[in-house]
């Protein structure tokens, strides 16, 4: 049999760097997407190709002991190990990934990747796996295998999301909320900003580090555990300075995307940009994700009279610039930042 799979990438309106804190996150997929069809075949190898700039072919066996590349074919290799660990059973197999979703831009291009090579290998092989269950073995897949310590949102989004709408997941329990966007009087769009990243890279999984040894400090099992008003957030202690704008970091962001849901819902695109502004400090200031070129796009578009809101979206390090703007205006608000800035690319969200 053969089968094709695809996934959308996804943006994050707010609630970065809380997923592998077993905090609040706010997803929603965009329109931009990865295909990857899958014909099978009569031995126990696999030829990967795709149409990514400089994505060498990859030709490897499929079976126990698969290593990493550190290429774009481990997304696809991990995927495969993942499954069959699980105990699916697989053969030989040719796919063919064509993706517009821009890599590295803090739009989920690889938990993308992972999930429609997911869902293709699901319609080839007959596997007994559903939606819920293809995030959690892509999840898997970039953890285990690719080695990003990533948290749940992307999986979950790119696998359980539905467009027009935003997914409210609590990653402590995995358990999911959609959020109609349709009230909200307002657009989206999105600037990448030319800077990639890579989430297997040290200052990603460094920050993660960084999380757990707040966690430590505070005395809890994760950050998701820190109240609000815990004294130590406001540096009242014994506790690393670093450590303490990390935990101040998640621990405010998790606030704030219970207040965005709340305005999504009331309609109020003005207090929905204000949380944007506040989370886009939060990332800069105590995260330290952030980066000057990053910085610049987001007062642009802060500045400008059509936008309610701006924050960097993503991991960080690079990436994109996720704006609010009055609804019909996004796109021409977006191309004024992006010609006031160094923004390159801009990927309009209806």
């Amino acid at each position: 049999m053969d089968g094709d799979g695809s996934a959308h990438g996804r943006v994050n309106l707010i609630g970065e760097h809380t997923d592998y804190n077993e905090g609040l996150v706010l997803p929603m997929l965009i329109d931009e997407r990865t295909v990857v069809a899958v014909r099978t075949r009569t031995d126990r190898g696999m030829r990967l190709r795709s149409n990514a700039p400089g994505a060498a072919a990859v030709e490897t066996p499929l079976a126990d002991g698969r290593t990493p590349r550190h290429d774009w074919s481990d997304h696809i290799v991990g995927v495969v190990d993942v499954l069959a660990k699980e105990g699916h059973e697989l053969r030989g197999f040719d796919a063919l990934v064509r993706s517009d979703i821009p890599i590295g831009a803090g739009l989920a291009s690889s938990a993308a990747l992972a999930v429609a090579t997911a869902r293709a290998l699901r319609e080839a092989f007959g596997l007994a796996i559903d939606d819920r269950q293809i995030a959690h073995a892509a999840h898997r897949s970039e953890v285990e295998f690719v080695g990003a310590h990533v948290g749940t949102m992307d999986q979950l989004v790119c696998s359980l999301g539905r467009e027009g709408e935003a997914l409210f997941i609590d990653t402590r329990d995995g358990s999911t909320k959609r959020v109609d966007l349709d009230d909200l009087d307002a657009d989206i769009a999105i600037i990448d900003s030319g800077i990639h990243h890579e989430h297997a890279s040290g200052e990603y999984n460094a920050r993660r580090s960084e999380c757990e040894a707040a966690a430590r400090a505070f005395g809890v099992r994760s950050l998701r555990d820190v109240s609000p008003d815990e004294p130590r957030l406001a540096g009242a202690g014994a506790i690393r300075e670093v450590l303490v704008r990390r935990a101040r970091h998640v621990v405010r962001e998790n606030a704030r995307v219970v207040a965005a849901v709340d305005a999504i819902e009331r309609g109020d695109a003005r207090a929905f940009g204000e949380i944007l502004n506040a989370g886009h400090a939060s990332l800069r200031d105590d995260f330290a994700v952030s980066l000057p070129a990053i910085d610049a796009i987001v007062e642009a578009a802060q500045r400008d009279p059509d936008v309610f809101g701006a924050r960097l979206t993503g991991g960080g390090f690079g990436g994109s610039v996720l704006l609010l703007a009055k609804s019909g205006a996004a796109r021409r608000a977006a191309e004024r930042v992006v010609a006031a800035s160094s923004g390159r690319v801009i990927v309009p969200v209806a």
